[in-house]
């Protein structure tokens, strides 16, 4: 009988914990986006005020200086919202994305220090330049290279990025290791008169890069949630079925490319800004290893996922400044961990095809759309039950 109590006690404590976290997230999912939106305000404020907040659980000092650290942060975190795109929504492996992000440190550089010969501009131009720059650069090694797959295509970007480096290191008015000093930044002045965009000042930096990740966040949301969007999944789930369902795919494929190189370029420039130094040493293979890292890590196609991911591909090194010099192996074990339990990453996508599909099934069945439902082991266990 004791025996049978406890079971029998045991059993609706878990389910009914599985009930109230999937009622949560039906509620969730359940209010419009406007309101989802207000919900998320004070985790957005909560977001900024790190800087200032400096907490002492997630401080990478004495180490790293905190500010600069959550710079960094954020900068990965933009990258791998840009690499997402044509990694995670189109589905093209990318393996030389640090080329554009390369691009766009370049031309903030090359307009703005007193090293170049090229006429000088303000910094804030530099910013819809570099990504204009880039997105002409992936136009042009998207157009005759996106009919290729798979392998085929990742040696093809793998070279693409190695190029640009050595284009850096042969090429004279890119001054290869010599590089550039004093990069351009935004204006503005504290009220004491001191600049508030300094290289040793991480904390305006930090407040920059998130304001621009969160429009692009919006951006790229509509994206997904659009025709492209649609076209995308479905080339990326199966290619040659989104062909014969009349989908351009080379026209897509193309669309992704150009839209991550924009969001690469705009990147570069800003890291560009903040280190103040651009030569030829920063974008190397390792690296662009290391932006795809944080997105198979967070989890491909999820934009939640792809910013955890970035930000501890980003922080951990900062974190644990010991561990620096290995993180290469780190990441690479944790990837392959990663692999062998979670395939999908920590935060995996969701398999929806609809635009609008939340509201769609919301009209449809008349109650806001069952998450549980989409996972497979939930449903082996609800058929057990």
């Amino acid at each position: 009988m004791t025996t049978t109590s406890e079971t029998s006690a045991g059993t609706p404590s878990k389910g009914g914990d599985r009930r109230l976290l999937g009622g949560l997230r039906d509620r969730w999912n359940g209010l419009p986006r406007a309101q989802q939106w207000l919900w998320l305000i004070p985790l957005v404020v909560l977001i900024y005020a790190l800087p200032v907040l400096n907490p002492p659980l997630l401080t990478t000092e004495p180490g790293t200086n905190f500010p600069i650290a959550l710079f960094d942060a954020a900068r990965f975190a933009l990258l791998a919202i840009g690499l997402n795109v044509v990694v995670g929504q189109a589905g093209l492996l990318d393996l030389g994305y640090v080329g554009f992000f390369a691009v766009g440190a370049y031309v903030a550089a090359l307009l703005t220090s007193p090293d170049s010969m090229l006429t000088k501009i303000p910094y804030l131009w530099t910013l819809p330049i570099a990504m204009i720059v880039t997105m002409l650069a992936g136009l042009l090694l998207g157009g005759p290279t996106l009919r290729l797959r798979g392998d085929y295509l990742a040696i093809v970007t793998l070279g693409f990025g190695e190029i640009i480096r050595l284009l850096a290191t042969i090429v004279g008015p890119l001054k290869g290791q010599v590089g550039f000093q004093g990069v351009g930044r935004p204006p503005g002045t504290s009220a004491d008169g001191q600049p508030l965009f300094t290289t040793s000042n991480g904390t305006t930096w930090y407040w920059l890069v998130v304001t621009i990740t969160i429009v692009i966040l919006l951006l790229v949301g509509n994206l997904e949630r659009s025709r492209v969007g649609r076209a995308w999944i479905a080339i990326r789930e199966d290619e040659d079925a989104a062909q014969i369902m009349g989908v351009p795919t080379v026209r897509f494929k193309l669309w992704a490319f150009v839209i991550g190189a924009a969001i690469g370029g705009l990147s570069g420039a800003l890291f560009a800004g903040q280190v103040g130094f651009v030569n030829n040493q920063k974008f190397d293979v390792p690296t662009s290893v290391l932006f795809l890292a944080a997105v198979v890590l967070g989890g491909s196609g999820n934009k939640v996922g792809v910013i955890v991911g970035a930000f501890l591909v980003s922080y951990i090194p900062n974190r644990f400044v010991e561990l620096a010099g290995y993180k290469y192996l780190i990441f690479g074990v944790a990837l392959i961990v990663l692999m062998a339990f979670r395939p999908q990453g920590l935060l995996g996508a969701r398999q929806r095809l609809l635009a609008y599909g939340r509201q769609a099934y919301k009209r449809l069945v008349g109650k806001p759309e069952q998450l549980a439902s989409d996972n497979p082991m939930t449903n082996e266990r609800g058929g057990q039950a």
